[in-house]
């Protein structure tokens, strides 16, 4: 039984990934961490895991990896999408993953570095810019503040924060998510992140909504 500990600070990301892993017999997700203090507990804790983190998290990856080494574990780095990981990072580490990876690849990296090998997903800008048609029309058809709205359910907000941040009624809120489901094509809230998270051209727009957003409020 492989032991996955995921340190990610986008609980929406968290969610994904845990719901992946959980449906395979071989893999136990056995921590999910928020912060530097979880993820230390966790890698004290379950000696010999495989340890993803990610960037966004803007640790010491140094100091993590050595800390990861130590105890008899293996560390997967989950980088932003299109971001270049440097050289001598990817020498210290078991793998490498972008946030936009599907579920099969997540898995597939998981296990191979289980099974002492290294697996690193590159990444690519100009072919995800050309190939990303879907996220290019969805972001062309949502309007500004529905984009904003999508930036808080990446950022892993209830409708009730999203109100409160919008300056706005909960219902209110409800009706713009049916709408924004509408247009992107899912279900849920949890679907809407992971299709933003997987579709660099809508996630580099919410990023800049959430930017947006948060100027206006301390202006």
């Amino acid at each position: 039984m492989n032991q996955i500990i995921l340190a990610d600070n986008q609980a929406i990301f968290r969610a994904g990934a845990a719901r992946v892993i959980a449906l395979e017999d071989d893999m136990r997700l056995v921590a999910q961490c928020e912060d530097l203090a979880r993820l230390s507990n966790a890698i004290d804790a379950w000696r010999g895991a495989i340890v993803l983190f990610s960037s966004s998290m803007q640790l010491d990856a140094g100091s993590v990896i050595a800390r990861i080494q130590a105890v008899g574990s293996r560390a997967i780095f989950i980088a932003e999408n299109g971001t270049e990981v440097p050289e001598d990072l990817a020498r210290a580490l078991d793998g490498v993953l972008f946030r936009n990876v599907p579920g099969p690849g997540l898995l597939e990296c998981i296990r191979r570095v289980a099974a002492g090998d290294h697996s690193f997903q590159h990444s690519n800008v100009t072919s995800i810019l050309a190939q990303d048609s879907v996220g290019a029309r969805v972001r062309d058809r949502l309007t500004p503040k529905e984009m904003q709205i999508v930036a808080l359910i990446v950022q892993g907000c209830k409708n009730k924060l999203i109100a409160t941040q919008l300056n706005t009624k909960e219902q209110v809120i409800k009706n713009y998510l049916r709408s924004i489901y509408d247009k992107t094509g899912v279900s849920d809230r949890l679907e809407l992140a992971l299709f933003t998270i997987h579709h660099r051209v809508l996630a580099e727009a919410a990023t800049r909504a959430s930017d947006l957003l948060q100027q206006a409020k301390t202006a």
